[in-house]
């Protein structure tokens, strides 16, 4: 009986808890009821709310406890696995680990019975990006490669199918990362900068929860980091294995850099290796220049220089990450959804060379919006803010020292509906409009994805 088979046998011994039924459960709590393990389904919900999900699992025999009362007897399991959106501090998870109950999540099972190789990316902007790249590069490789985490599906169901000789490559938020202590044979931190401190509090915690990707490294693994932030540079003294950088303004050690005449290059013992020129990477912008740096770190020695000029040359980009929507009447609509923090909306201004119209505002990460007040002054010709923050971001705009209210217009909207209106009706010929939110989506979405294709759907049903 290998590792795998065995903790599937020892599941059976126990009374097992899944808080919630998304991405990142739902497959997960079949595969479990189907190997004949005690599964009961907390959440917050009522059977109607996910009627389709709650019927297929009830069927298989999973046990409901449903309401606003759906946390009360976690004490009463063995085994709890939270969903990578609740907090692991939250006073109920607390209680139950008090009590003796086996707090535990997909992700952290997946780290511990994977046989394969895991690439893995964490960071407050480019996670989903560069995690991204990497799989298809070393899908270009010749590698089979399973994609998971915080992007795309969940990995934990596969586990039986997944061979020693195929790649994981995982994307991991501070949620995940908050109770992990194992970490990759590659790990990749693209940035640190203030994120999700409505729920981590301090900018501390939200740091030491990215310092765990490469906290439990062994001194035969990888660890990319970002020379140009301060955030990621600090790290350098945790790393256990090989150190890689990357850097779009100087030379590092070891690492890739982009070079003064845009190419971007990796460089170790003194040799300098030319890997792809900034024009041929087909999606937009420095922050995507980054991106690849990062990534060429990540997988140098895994694969062929070639693999990776294909993929920067042919990779369009990734959903809701300055997605182009659709030119009507000589105006661009993007959907920039993924754009959760200031940070993020700075690199989607970049991208652009004109002033451009905004749609901005959502829920209060309670994350300061100074720090792109003054970028979008210079860059936004119409801000059109909506949501729980929209007061918050006109004010940090209307703040900044170079804020002049004949180059950058501010309206309000109380709906996605009528902020793709206001667009629509401001717009001239020329124009670019991109949802570029600077927030996370959960005043009126669950999640930014949710949001994205609410406003693609908008874009597209406008009239010819």
């Amino acid at each position: 009986m290998n590792k795998i088979q065995s903790f599937f046998e020892s599941m059976k011994q126990k009374r097992v808890a899944f808080i919630g039924t998304g991405v990142s459960h739902t497959d997960l709590i079949a595969l479990f009821l189907q190997k004949g393990i005690s599964v009961t389904v907390c959440d917050k919900r009522s059977a109607n709310q996910f009627r389709e999900t709650y019927d297929r699992l009830g069927a298989m025999g999973a046990e409901f406890l449903l309401g606003e009362d759906y946390l009360a007897h976690l004490t009463e399991f063995d085994v709890v696995f939270r969903t990578p959106g609740m907090y692991f501090n939250d006073p109920a998870l607390t209680a139950a680990r008090e009590a003796g109950v086996v707090i535990t999540s997909e992700m952290e099972v997946f780290f511990d019975l994977c046989p394969c190789p895991i690439y893995a990316v964490t960071g407050s902007d480019g996670k989903s990006t560069s995690t991204t790249l990497i799989a298809e590069i070393l899908a270009a490789s010749g590698k089979t490669v399973h994609k998971g985490g915080n992007i795309g599906r969940a990995l934990l169901p596969l586990i039986e199918s997944i061979r020693e000789e195929d790649v994981a490559v995982v994307e991991l938020s501070s949620f995940q990362l908050i109770s992990m202590r194992r970490s990759p044979d590659v790990a990749l931190i693209t940035n640190i900068t203030p994120n999700h401190l409505d729920v981590h509090g301090t900018m501390e915690e939200y740091t030491n929860c990215k310092i765990h990707l490469i906290a439990h490294q062994n001194a035969f693994s990888r660890t990319v980091l970002n020379l140009d932030n301060d955030g990621t540079r600090a790290l350098a003294p945790l790393v256990r294995g090989k150190l890689c950088w990357f850097s779009r303004r100087e030379m590092p050690a070891r690492g890739a850099f982009l070079r003064e005449d845009g190419m971007l290059c990796y460089t170790e013992n003194g040799v300098v290796i030319p890997v792809v020129q900034m024009d041929d990477i087909r999606i937009p912008g420095m922050h995507n220049v980054e991106n690849f740096l990062g990534v060429i770190a990540a997988v140098w020695g895994a694969c062929e220089i070639d693999a990776i000029v294909k993929v920067a040359k042919e990779f369009g980009g990734v959903e809701h990450r300055i997605e182009f929507v659709r030119e009507r009447h000589g105006v661009k609509w993007y959907n920039d959804s993924i754009a959760t923090s200031p940070t993020r909306v700075l690199a989607g201004l970049r991208s652009f060379s004109q002033r451009i119209i905004v749609l901005a505002g959502g829920y209060d990460k309670k994350i300061p919006f100074e720090p792109m007040a003054e970028t979008v002054c210079e860059r936004v010709k119409l801000l059109i803010l909506m949501g729980l923050t929209a007061e918050k971001i006109e004010k940090a705009v209307t703040s900044a020292k170079n804020y002049d209210p004949a180059k950058i217009r501010i309206l309000h909207a109380d709906s996605m509906e009528e902020a793709v209106a206001i667009a629509e009706r401001e717009a001239v010929q020329g124009d670019i409009v991109t949802l570029s939110p600077a927030c996370a989506s959960f005043d009126w979405y669950p999640n930014f994805e949710a949001r994205g294709q609410h406003f693609k759907r908008l874009v597209k049903e406008l009239s010819e």
